[in-house]
């Protein structure tokens, strides 16, 4: 008879619920029941016959297929699954036959910032795409209220501590200084991310950020995928995600003034 068992953490992750990490961490800190009881590290299951419960819910055993979209989140949308007071979020540009699906943000955005954000029903692709320790490269284009200077560059990527936490960039340069050396917008590179890192950083030198886009991430670029719509991707473009940058747009011919358009999403995937 052939053995229809499987590790608890990849039922977890193929049922959308987290990626198989992260499943480690929530058995580890009993939010899962088997059968009433208790779930332990390294369990095993039968997904036809063996109940699931996480966080007091029962757990499909249907896995989900393998869903990629890159959005171009316009400011105002939250990056978040279920939010009572915030009805619209980035899940709401998804086409309807799409919300069964359990998605994953992979690197948020803030309800403020806005730009290139990835989703995924693929939870151990989301872990792969916010572990420090791949390094994927982040591109955004900052905009300030007042002009920058060439001379306060190595700040940002020195870095600063605030609350006990560093705050950094990877890489940054102006766009279009002025005759007096100083811009308003800069390009700026990252592969970490705190929670509103960047707005946090430029604060604390005492530049306050008009606007925050992210245009890039690892090879693969926000061009060409419209304002609140999306782009389902093909797997050499999930693998671009990882690729080290070459040359990319440059940030100053992002278009800033963007007309919404219907929230509407196309799934055709396209080399980019």
């Amino acid at each position: 008879m052939p053995d229809t068992t499987v590790r608890l953490q990849k039922f977890l992750a193929d049922a959308g619920v987290c990626s198989r990490r992260a499943a480690e961490v929530q058995i580890a800190e009993k939010n899962v029941w088997v059968n009433g009881l208790l779930a332990v590290l390294g369990q095993k299951i039968d997904p036809a016959s063996d109940k699931v419960t996480f966080n007091g819910k029962t757990v499909r055993s249907i896995a989900q297929p393998k869903i990629t979209f890159a959005l171009n989140k316009p400011r105002g949308l939250i990056c978040s699954n279920d939010d009572p007071f915030n009805p619209e979020t980035i899940f709401t540009l998804l086409p309807r036959e799409l919300a069964k699906y359990r998605f994953f943000t992979a690197g948020r955005l803030d309800k403020d910032s806005e730009g290139l954000v990835i989703i995924t029903t693929d939870g151990d692709l989301a872990q792969r795409l916010t572990h420090p320790s791949n390094q994927v490269v982040k591109r955004y284009l900052v905009v300030l209220e007042s002009g920058f200077s060439r001379e306060k560059i190595p700040r940002l990527i020195k870095g600063i501590t605030l609350e006990g936490e560093k705050l950094k960039v990877e890489y940054a340069n102006l766009i279009n200084p002025n005759a007096g050396g100083l811009a308003t917008s800069l390009d700026v590179h990252m592969h970490h991310g705190k929670k509103r890192e960047i707005r946090q950083l430029f604060l604390a030198l005492g530049y306050p950020v008009k606007r925050l886009k992210r245009y890039q991430i690892g090879a693969f670029p926000l061009r060409g995928i419209p304002l609140r719509a999306g782009q389902q991707l093909s797997p050499s473009q999930i693998e671009s995600l990882f690729a080290l940058p070459g040359l990319a747009p440059r940030p100053s011919s992002i278009r800033l003034n963007a007309k919404p358009k219907s929230p509407r999403t196309s799934s055709k995937s396209h080399e980019a």
